[in-house]
């Protein structure tokens, strides 16, 4: 035990883990290619390897040891069009705003149909805050590919700290706090109002974000949808919250913090490695992760496509990890699971002026609340996210309410047939009870464009709870009319 101790100390002084894994990652790039290589021989009938009556598992044995040893990249959104009530219409995706640690991304929708654009004219637009919290924004994929089919879709594209210029400086939870509060403004500039949502990780630094413009006496958003956050982790706390609750804070700077090493862009920076994460994500479950491999190995076998490719689309996005600034993680232990500053009344966020100004949920008058759970999560545990009504006190009872869903896990909440099925249906309801009556809007679709109409804007902040605890924007209205 001393013994390891020691080299876990050697390690961690000397920065030499993560150089450590960037060389393994570089052996196993060959001998993973190789397999990939294999698989496709020894999968083909014609050829003369797949004639070998034991190809078929020769093959998916090669195949699972190159999903199991591959780099997993940044995966892409894919979204090329989106169903508008039996009209298909086609997807432009583009960044608006370009932050240092942040990308924010469009979903434009085109279409020549002149009812389903006079249609889209009328909807509303949505910025989704995605987590950053271990995983790509790309995790919200089924929330975006969802709300494009009633709303004008943005979302927040958070970059890997290892990919960070030292000179783009340090990146904290009050950057994050004021990265939300930016594009707020952003979108109404342009559109004149917006709503707000968020899941998990986002819905602290979100609300702190909709209080201090509250405080200030600047127009809030119309709505916030809060969806399975850790607003008050106190309540029902969860393995991922007891590991931050109980570990000094401490033990994390010292034992999961490290520098990027020199052949990536962000050399030198301190960060919260994905690697690392993704171990923390994988020792959550490990027996169900064994068997979703042995099953995936089985349906290769057998030929089952359909199961196969759904645990490839699956392990893509789940095994791609990014980099977390060491600040921006530290500060979210210590502020959220340690110290319950939210709740507590005592966080303090330094603005973008150099002002330290003090967050104040109950002076959100004019903002309708929504917060949503799952019966079965348990990265953000019962009552945690409902504990947004009792320090929202300055928004009156019939503009909050609150929903349980049965039998949805955390990601349930934001994906899949539960979110498509229960959830969506109400979030879509809530954000058009409290939107404007859009004035009629003429539709023409000439070479002298009309002008552009801005309809209010929605703000959904969605993310899943930080991965970190286990450690171990928008342009005008375009002038061409047939842009939505």
């Amino acid at each position: 035990m001393n013994c390891y101790i020691a080299l876990q100390h050697f390690l961690k002084v000397t920065n030499v883990l993560y150089q450590l894994y960037e060389t393994q990652r570089s052996l196993m790039e060959p001998f993973t290619d190789m397999a990939q290589s294999a698989a496709k021989v020894y999968g083909n009938p014609l050829s003369m390897l797949g004639q070998n009556p034991f190809s078929q598992r020769i093959s998916a044995g090669y195949d699972l040891m190159h999903r199991l040893g591959k780099d997993y990249v940044k995966p892409e959104f894919g979204l090329r069009t989106v169903n508008v009530d039996g009209v298909e219409v086609a997807i432009h995706e583009r960044i608006e705003v370009n932050k240092p640690f942040c990308e924010l991304r469009r979903f434009k929708r085109f279409s020549d149909d002149t009812q389903t654009l006079a249609k889209l004219k009328g909807q509303p637009a949505v910025l989704i805050v995605a987590p950053l919290s271990g995983h790509y924004a790309t995790l919200l994929r089924d929330t975006v590919k969802t709300m494009l089919k009633d709303h004008k879709v943005y979302i927040t594209d958070w970059k890997n700290a290892r990919l960070v210029p030292l000179s783009e400086g340090e990146f904290h939870l009050d950057d994050y706090v004021n990265y939300v509060q930016e594009f707020i403004r952003h979108l109404q500039g342009i559109y004149g109002h917006c709503h707000v949502v968020s899941v998990c990780q986002p819905t602290v630094p979100v609300l702190a974000a909709v209080s201090l413009m509250a405080s200030r006496g600047e127009t809030t958003p119309l709505s916030m949808t809060m969806m399975g956050g850790p607003i008050d982790a106190r309540k029902s706390p969860t393995a991922v919250n007891n590991l931050a609750m109980n570990k000094p804070f401490e033990w994390f700077e010292n034992n999961v913090i490290y520098r990027v090493p020199n052949n990536f862009p962000g050399a030198g920076r301190r960060v919260y490695p994905g690697f690392l994460q993704h171990t923390g994500f994988v020792a959550m479950n490990p027996s169900n992760h064994a068997k979703s491999h042995f099953d995936y190995f089985k349906d290769l076998i057998k030929g089952d496509d359909a199961s196969t490719e759904a645990h490839r689309k699956f392990y893509d996005e789940y095994n791609a990890v990014l980099d977390m600034d060491a600040d921006y993680y530290l500060e979210t232990i210590k502020v959220v699971f340690q110290e319950f500053s939210l709740v507590s009344g005592t966080w303090d966020v330094k603005g973008v002026d150099g002002k330290i100004e003090r967050v104040r949920p109950e002076d959100i008058s004019t903002t309708a609340l929504f917060s949503v759970e799952g019966e079965l999560d348990d990265i953000s545990g019962s009552g945690q996210t409902e504990a947004v009504h009792s320090i929202c006190r300055g928004v009156v009872a019939s503009e909050q309410k609150h929903l349980e869903v049965p039998g949805a896990g955390h990601y349930g909440i934001f994906a899949g047939r539960r979110w498509r099925d229960v959830v969506y249906p109400e979030v879509k309801s809530f954000i058009l009870q409290h939107q404007p009556k859009a004035k009629p809007v003429a539709v023409v679709v000439a070479s002298a464009p009309a002008a552009p109409v801005a309809p209010a804007a929605v703000v959904v902040a969605v993310a899943a709870a930080p991965a970190a605890v286990v450690a171990a924007m928008v342009s005008a209205p375009g002038k061409d009319q047939r842009k939505n």
